[in-house]
């Protein structure tokens, strides 16, 4: 019995061995021992103190095409989203009415040319007065320009692009009826951005022309920078807040119609900034790798607040004077030893 429970010990403390050298193995190879790495310390920087209002992108330019001839519409070959340039050929309108004014001017000219020159000829023979040849020849110029007027009103029959831009409402169809002033399409200058917000009575006075502004669209992840264009010194009567339009510069990713938020600078203070290319996202989450006081990277989860440019604001879970890793050769884990680059 002695001998069996002697060897049964044994072969216990044999297998608690071997257990503990293959962790030690499995320790030893599972995470590399030293890496190279991007290092940077933190230093507090000053930061904007922003007062942000909402605001929609318009385009400065919008103009509403109209037919200047009464007739029905032959042909609209243009849609919504359609881009267009200046000169192309819209819209054509059947010009049935300024076709029989064209007639009827053409026909009172000849009449009116027939007549001065019997008038002429009688003024010649001393049978009529100057002052009734005089009106006669006044009859004809009338005539002869109402000829030049009613051909250009045909020449109206074909409407055409003003400016480059995008189709963004078609009001009528082919086959409607257009008349003079009423809009058939409205176009924007996608190239000539604006953004319209509104500020209150508290900071408007703190906003000027010319002042550079930060623009953030919520389909877009990166701020943009806009110039006040206008401040209109007169509050809405209803919401008693000021009108400020800001121009942006063309951008391939804003477009007419997208909600933005607009941070007119209005203080600053202190703040820590790291590259946007050090953070790391896992399961929703954002972290970054800090060295530790034994030159250990060790992972740690931060908040983030806006991003410029190619830095993004820390707000949680970083301090002044931390040492940030990123870029590791292998890539960093938790316990790695580093060598900062």
């Amino acid at each position: 019995m002695n001998r069996f429970l002697a060897t049964a010990a044994m072969l216990s403390a044999g297998l608690m061995l071997a257990s503990c050298g293959s962790d030690d193995q499995a320790g030893q190879t599972a995470v590399p021992v030293v890496a190279k790495a991007e290092a940077l310390t933190l230093v507090a920087v000053e930061l904007p103190v922003r007062y942000v209002t909402s605001g929609t992108v318009t385009s400065d330019h919008r103009v509403s095409i109209t037919s200047r001839i009464s007739g029905y519409i032959r042909k609209l070959s243009v849609r919504e989203g359609d881009s267009v340039k200046a000169g192309d050929v819209l819209v054509r309108v059947d010009p049935v009415n300024a076709r029989q004014g064209l007639v009827q001017a053409e026909a009172d000219l000849a009449d009116a040319k027939a007549d001065m020159n019997r008038y002429e000829e009688l003024f010649k023979a001393g049978a009529v007065s100057k002052q009734q040849l005089d009106r006669v020849n006044l009859r004809y110029k009338v005539a002869r320009s109402q000829v030049e007027q009613a051909r250009n009103q045909l020449g109206y029959a074909e409407v055409r692009s003003p400016v480059d831009g995008v189709v963004v409402e078609k009001r009528l169809s082919k086959g409607d009826l257009a008349s003079p002033g009423a809009a058939i399409l409205v176009l924007e200058d996608p190239a000539s951005l604006l953004v319209e917000t509104h500020a209150s009575d508290q900071f408007v006075s703190g906003i000027h022309i010319g002042d550079e502004v930060e623009i953030e669209v919520s389909s877009l992840k990166q701020a943009f920078s806009g110039v006040v264009r206008q401040v209109v010194q007169a509050a809405d009567a209803v919401s008693h807040q000021f009108l400020i339009k800001i121009a942006l510069q063309a951008r391939e990713d804003v477009h007419p119609g997208m909600y933005a938020q607009v941070g007119f600078k209005v203080g600053s203070r202190q703040g820590l900034q790291v590259p946007v290319v050090a953070v790391i996202k896992r399961a929703g989450l954002n972290g970054i790798y800090v060295l530790d006081g034994q030159g250990v990277a060790r992972y740690r989860q931060i908040r983030l607040g806006q991003q410029r440019a190619d830095q993004v604001e820390v707000l949680a879970g970083l301090h002044e004077g931390d040492t940030i890793l990123w870029s590791g050769e292998p890539q960093l884990q938790s316990g790695m030893k580093v060598m900062a680059k």
